[in-house]
């Protein structure tokens, strides 16, 4: 390639890295544009430029999204963290049991994904115990990145390597290769968050604890159903005492009332507890299987029935023909489709049952609606105010089991790929696809779930490396470490290309800094004829080790509002993390993969 493709590259991968690191725009239309003017100036044809939209691994990325959406909506993993978590009350503890599960967790599924479930869970057990989410959230993201690095699926880079593997031909990483680095990495890295990194966390309030006293508080009345997993638990067991915006008031056991309610007090089947509180934990509460609302009778229970239904909010207006009215002789159910769940009443009381409440002008109901509740009531004269409650809709409950099934069948198919033949993105796809023939999720919310932004972003910044190897500026750059280092080996050249590699990782996307570096390793290990198996192991693990910023890895920007973080945090409690991983990994890899 000639000198106008070096330079100009050059100037476009600087361009591309200035946009990155100062958010000028998402990272997807940023690669997106750089690729536009790679071609219109000729230095890429549109086919090289595009070529990362067909390939197996961003493709596999996408079923997996679907796969984790489902284990999302059935509520698999969101049960299995707050078992977990559930009779852990130390923040000692809880930091112990976060950072393992998270690690383990994503180890067999997209890091990203565990956070956003772990997410909600770790900040309500936070709430109920006291504990500033800022001493647990850093340690989230941290070990599932850790985990990540462990197997093949554990994150989209080590897909997007193995992607690079195949275009040059060379032996694909098996599931669990990255892992014999790895797993000892993760390790250290887990003693550090659980002892010198612990110390180095800061200790902040949560923005949403603060605000949590000023929110609506309602009135509910929920009923143990035959079979719930609540029964024969004491109410501290089972998580029903000290709830976040969430108060226990009285038992009603066969007329009797049990009230205040002892933590040692047994739930049995039939109880009616009566709690009063805000929205989102209701919603908590709802999630639960065999735990219902008991205050309006034609309230939807079946799991099956209830995927169509969903919470809204309505303000009963004073021309409302409902004013005057018990929730039980309103029916809602005739009027509107709608079952009263819960009632606020301008933070008075209601003393009698909430079935046999009268309702008044200004009362906020709380409803189980038809989809369509909101665009047909928000005009309506009965009702002041109509709004969506959002994440309210209910879980698949009954396709938990299924659900575990199909991913522990696709954990298999992966694992076992050089016996079965069976190509990982295929195994994918076919675990998606049987999700949604199960019903664990609907084709609508199977679209949905897929990152599209991501996706692009990945496959985008293929053609920006393939431009750095076409250009030349790869094996400039290869040539330039192997000079460097000329004096102290292969090691040495190893040690460099991480490090440049980790301090890329920490100004653009994970996958971008795969890609970008990928050519410059298989440069290198040319110019020092050598295997390029440890160089690209090493950008693998590199690419992925990012902690010294919250920019550096997404995980780190979905806990940087919640744990009220501050740019200097991630610095003081990731950069030693990076370093230790840096010398751990350079150690290992000359050990397992030999040069």
């Amino acid at each position: 390639m000639d000198g106008f493709a070096f330079w100009f590259t050059l100037l476009v991968l600087a361009a591309t890295l200035f946009a990155l690191m100062r958010d000028i725009g998402p990272p997807d239309v940023i690669f997106i544009g750089a690729l536009v003017v790679l071609v219109l100036s000729g230095v890429l044809s549109p086919k090289d430029a595009f070529a990362g939209f067909a390939s197996p691994s961003v493709l596999m990325v996408g079923a997996l999204f679907m796969v984790a959406a489902a284990l999302r909506e059935t509520g698999a993993l969101d049960h299995l963290g707050q078992r977990l978590l559930g009779k852990v009350n130390s923040e000692r503890g809880g930091l112990l049991w976060v950072s393992s599960v998270a690690t383990v967790s994503s180890a067999l599924l997209n890091n990203t994904t565990i956070v956003a479930m772990l997410l909600p869970v770790v900040l309500d057990w936070c709430r109920k115990r006291s504990i500033s989410p800022s001493r647990l959230l850093i340690p989230l993201s941290f070990a599932t990145i850790l985990g990540g690095t462990c197997t093949l699926i554990g994150t989209s880079t080590n897909l997007v390597v193995q992607s690079k593997l195949a275009e040059k031909g060379l032996p694909p990483m098996s599931f669990i290769e990255l892992g014999y680095v790895g797993i000892p990495c993760a390790i250290l890295g887990l003693v550090y968050l659980l002892t010198a990194g612990r110390w180095l966390l800061p200790n902040r309030k949560e923005l949403l604890q603060q605000l949590a006293e000023t929110r609506r508080e309602y009135l509910v009345e929920m009923m143990v159903q035959p079979g719930c997993r609540l029964i024969g638990q004491s109410v501290q067991a089972a998580g029903l005492r000290n709830l976040p915006g969430l108060f226990l008031i009285e038992i009603d056991r066969n007329g009797s009332i049990i009230g205040p309610v002892a933590p040692q007090e047994i739930v049995r089947d039939g109880d009616r507890m009566v709690f009063t509180g805000v929205v989102d934990t209701i919603v908590d509460l709802k999630k639960i299987p065999g735990f219902v609302p008991a205050a309006d009778e034609t309230y939807e229970v079946k799991s099956e029935r209830q995927r169509g239904r969903m919470l809204c909010e309505a303000v009963v207006s004073a021309t409302s023909p409902l004013i005057g009215k018990t929730i039980k002789d309103a029916d809602l159910r005739a009027r509107y489709n709608a079952a009263v769940v819960a009632v606020h009443r301008n933070g008075q009381r209601v003393t009698t049952k909430l079935g046999d409440t009268t309702l008044h002008p200004g009362d906020t109901l709380l409803l189980q609606t038809g989809s369509h509740f909101w665009r047909a009531h928000r005009n309506n004269p009965d009702f002041y105010l109509v709004a969506n409650v959002d994440d309210s809709r209910p879980l698949r409950h009954d396709r938990v089991p299924i659900a575990l099934v199909l991913f522990a069948g696709m954990i298999t198919l992966l694992a076992t790929e050089s016996f079965t033949g069976i190509d990982p993105m295929i195994s994918a796809f076919l675990v998606a696809g049987l999700m949604i023939l199960t019903r664990c999720i609907s084709t609508a919310d199977a679209r949905q779930s897929i990152e599209w932004s991501v996706l692009v972003g990945i496959a985008a910044s293929f053609g920006l490396g393939t431009a750095l190897e076409k250009a030349g500026i790869a094996r400039q750059f290869a040539d330039f470490l192997a000079q460097s280092t000329a004096g102290w080996g292969p090691i040495a050249a190893l040690a460099a290309l991480y490090f440049g590699t980790m301090l890329l990782n920490e100004l653009i996307t994970n996958n971008g800094a795969a890609v970008l570096a990928f050519p410059f390793a298989v440069e290198l290990s040319s110019s020092l004829n050598v295997s390029p198996r440890p160089f690209v192991i090493a950008i693998a693990i590199a690419a992925s080790y990012a902690f010294a910023s919250p920019i550096g890895y997404q995980t780190h920007m979905m806990v940087y509002g919640p744990g009220g973080y501050r740019f200097a945090d991630f610095v003081r409690v990731g950069l030693p993390l990076n370093l230790l991983m840096w010398v751990a990994a350079v150690t290992l890899i000359p050990m397992i993969w030999s040069f």
